[in-house]
């Protein structure tokens, strides 16, 4: 995971697991609209590419407070905890050798018909998911 900086105050963060081709999820196209942020997201994974213009996060969403938990709880946790917001829900299951299981899934809406896309990112538990935190928050621009 990465947070770079593409333009002096544009960011864009990638979430990828270990390994040149591990999928890919990448938060980008950040800007702000009274007390709400607006960003794009796209998924890649073997030969797939999802991409949602507009996922709308408010301060109440807690979005950075989802991944402030799973970072506290590098020694783990029974279930599956999810946020879900407009186009993007993320899911989240502790898995062996200490490792957090984050499915990202894109959605084009929320009828029958329209198009949904998961693909799962394997971060470790401890220093991974503390910086993918951190990172966020970053993004985000609640530091």
């Amino acid at each position: 995971m990465s947070l770079i900086e593409m333009v002096p105050g544009q960011v864009e963060l990638v979430v990828q697991g270990s390994g040149a081709s591990a999928p890919a999820v990448r938060l980008f196209d950040w800007s702000r609209a009274e007390c709400e942020v607006n960003f794009a997201v796209e998924a890649i994974d073997d030969g797939v590419r999802a991409r949602v213009e507009t996922v709308t996060v408010t301060v109440w969403d807690g979005m950075s407070e989802f991944f402030d938990g799973l970072a506290r709880d590098f020694r783990g946790w029974e279930g599956e905890r999810t946020w879900v917001n407009n186009h993007l829900a993320v899911t989240a299951t502790f898995g062996s050798g200490g490792h957090v299981y984050l499915g990202w899934t894109l959605r084009s809406g929320f009828f029958p018909g329209d198009w949904h896309c998961t693909v799962t990112t394997v971060i470790e538990a401890g220093e991974g998911m503390t910086a993918v935190a951190a990172d966020l928050r970053e993004f985000l621009r609640e530091e």
